[in-house]
């Protein structure tokens, strides 16, 4: 039903995901991002885990006191699939017994990618590939890669129809999010939507900073 990658950058200490489902919408309920780190739920999804975990983060609690707290409080944790990864890239995963099958996960230095009813159990480890392959783009397009490359391993069982891409760095505000929340291609229109964004990206942090001299439209 659903993948995601998502990773925190050693380079500028940004923190991001990428996530894809056959479900309409799934980035505003799975894919939660902030300048201290990050959430991801999926599978049968408690939205609630996102800001939740999000605050836990801001609280200074480490990724592993975050998800045993968040699964502590959420019904039924034997159904969710979550991931955290803190300030410090350090990262923690669940992955309940109840996940739909074919669940798959592989874990990289301050990266996470996590699937369920995947088409190849090794798709996870398709998109840790593509997304540590090079480390020079930004990380948005980074984990672009990684899902683009786990659509081309299998993906899902079904086809996919919603995607994002999200990525906070300093502010309260995600400097990137992208939603596509139905479409027979998601992930190239998401692809589409990050080029035309990705040219503007620093014009619009610069607006925020200072308006007087940034950029005009």
């Amino acid at each position: 039903m659903t993948y995601s990658i998502a990773a925190r950058c050693p380079k500028t200490g940004a923190f991001g995901v990428a996530i894809t489902s056959s479900s309409i919408c799934v980035a505003s309920r799975c894919a939660w991002v902030g300048p201290l780190g990050l959430v991801t739920t999926q599978n049968i999804t408690d939205p609630a885990l996102g800001p939740a975990g999000l605050a836990l983060l801001r609280q200074g609690l480490g990724a592993k006191a975050v998800l045993d707290t968040l699964l502590a409080g959420t019904p039924e944790p034997a159904y969710r699939q979550a991931s955290v990864i803190d300030r410090y890239g350090q990262v923690a995963w669940h992955s309940g017994a109840h996940a739909l099958p074919l669940v798959g996960m592989a874990v990289g230095p301050a990266s996470i990618a996590l699937g369920n009813l995947l088409a190849d159990p090794e798709v996870p480890a398709a998109m840790l590939a593509a997304f540590a392959a090079d480390e020079a783009p930004p990380l948005a397009e980074r984990l672009l890669r990684g899902l683009e490359a786990g659509l081309a391993a299998g993906g899902e069982t079904g086809d996919e129809h919603a995607a994002g891409l999200h990525v906070a760095q300093t502010y309260d505000w995600p400097v990137v999010d992208l939603r596509v929340d139905w479409h027979d291609d998601p992930i190239a229109e998401l692809r589409h939507l990050w080029t035309l964004y990705a040219p503007q990206q620093a014009a619009y942090e610069a607006r925020a900073r200072v308006p007087s001299v940034a950029p005009a439209f």
